[in-house]
């Protein structure tokens, strides 16, 4: 806190009025299917940005980011989304998100801290946002529920950045809680809290430094007849968490998935996997059977490596070696490690969830990987933490 305050101090001349901390986060299962109303497993972590404001008297907008030591203006007046300002442009979004709305504020100066930068991943940006949209609500005293404020990042999200409203990525931003994670629901636009109760095992987030490229968009997954496919094959269950799961007919599967090309097919399978997957998941931390849990992450990477098709090799080798601290390498149906890429793919970063005991090994499979390929990996070890606060 004290080193938020003095560069918010040393910036502007004054204190920030108000100070909020927002958690970063990750997809464990589930980020890539929201859009066909499926479910997302997300874990909010102990990488906190802190969002710092205090009121002016003018109309002006000033943002400044200390650890990219870069500085950015805007205006009330003028608030425009510009490709230069990267960082800045999730704020302003959130200030349009407000104004937008028929809330009334007046120019702010803002500092954003957080040693993680966006372009990491991790889920810094949307931490800016949420951090940004307390900050700003506070700040003004504004009589703004938690349904508006979700409303007010939407509206920046669709309005100004012209990106989607991804409800998994807000609420582990907001509601998260400590030791626990998220299960978000997004045809019911509901979450779930479930306790991530292993005591033995350490959750390593790594950031391979592989340049990400793009080699497919992802939009065309998302079209609405893949969307009216998969929803032929949803079958109601009661007694399912959710109250449905897919069609598990491979004939029916085939049948339904006929009339799109092999790659489509091939992703769309995936899709219906990674359902299973957050299922298995979630049974697997409810009775406390890391084995059936690690199963599940682990067969969710090898599909979104296989089928999705977004893993890298690089990626790929560093999940291997997580695969090789299995003391039982030929039986691996309990296993007591795993882990899976997450995010956007294409390269950057995965997680893992290890025993305390081989975190050494593994950190040491880090520095042969960097020897191998060139890359100067970051991995650090995180908790399960709490959503964003006003912290002062």
């Amino acid at each position: 806190m004290k080193q938020v305050n003095d560069a918010h101090g040393t910036e502007y001349e004054v204190l920030p009025k108000i100070v909020v901390s927002a958690p970063g986060r990750f997809h464990l299962i589930g980020e890539h299917s929201w859009f066909c109303k499926d479910k997302t497993l997300s874990m909010a972590v102990d990488l906190p940005v802190y969002v710092a404001v205090s009121p002016r008297d003018d109309s002006t907008l000033r943002f400044y980011f200390p650890q990219l030591n870069e500085r950015k203006r805007a205006s009330l007046t003028s608030l425009k989304f510009r490709r230069e300002d990267r960082w800045a442009n999730a704020i302003k979004a959130i200030v349009y998100g407000f104004t937008s709305g028929g809330f009334e504020v007046k120019g702010m100066n803002f500092t954003i801290y957080s040693d993680i930068l966006p372009s990491a991943g991790f889920g810094i940006t949307t931490a800016i946002k949420i951090g940004s949209a307390l900050a700003i609500r506070a700040l003004f005293d504004l009589h703004c529920s938690e349904a508006q404020l979700l409303q007010v990042v939407e509206r920046g999200n669709r309005l100004f950045l012209n990106v989607g409203n991804y409800l998994a990525d807000n609420y582990a931003a907001l509601y998260a809680k400590q030791n626990t994670l998220l299960l978000t629901d997004h045809s019911k636009a509901t979450w779930d809290y479930l306790p991530f109760d292993f005591p033995d095992k350490v959750i390593m987030l790594v950031d391979a430094r592989v340049p990400r490229i793009s080699l497919w968009d992802e939009e065309t997954v998302q079209e609405p007849e893949n969307v009216l496919l998969l929803g032929e094959l949803k079958d109601l269950k009661t007694n399912v968490y959710g109250g449905w799961i897919y069609n598990p007919d491979t004939t029916d599967v085939n049948e339904v998935l006929s009339v799109v090309s092999e790659d489509m097919r091939r992703k769309l399978l995936c899709i219906m996997q990674e359902h299973k997957s957050v299922l298995l998941a979630r049974d697997g931390i409810i009775n406390k059977q890391f084995g059936l849990f690690a199963r599940a992450v682990n067969t969710s990477h090898e599909f979104m490596r296989d089928l999705y098709e977004i893993s890298c090799p690089e990626i790929d080798w560093i999940l291997k070696r997580v695969n090789e601290l299995e003391p039982l390498l030929e039986d691996i149906r309990n296993p007591v490690t795993c882990g899976r890429i997450t995010g956007k793919g294409f390269g950057r970063c995965l997680y893992t969830i290890i025993r305390t005991q081989d975190v050494p090994v593994f950190q040491s499979k880090l520095k042969d990987y960097e020897r191998i390929f060139g890359f100067h990996p970051a991995c650090y070890e995180v908790h399960p933490a709490g959503g964003a606060t006003v912290v002062d």
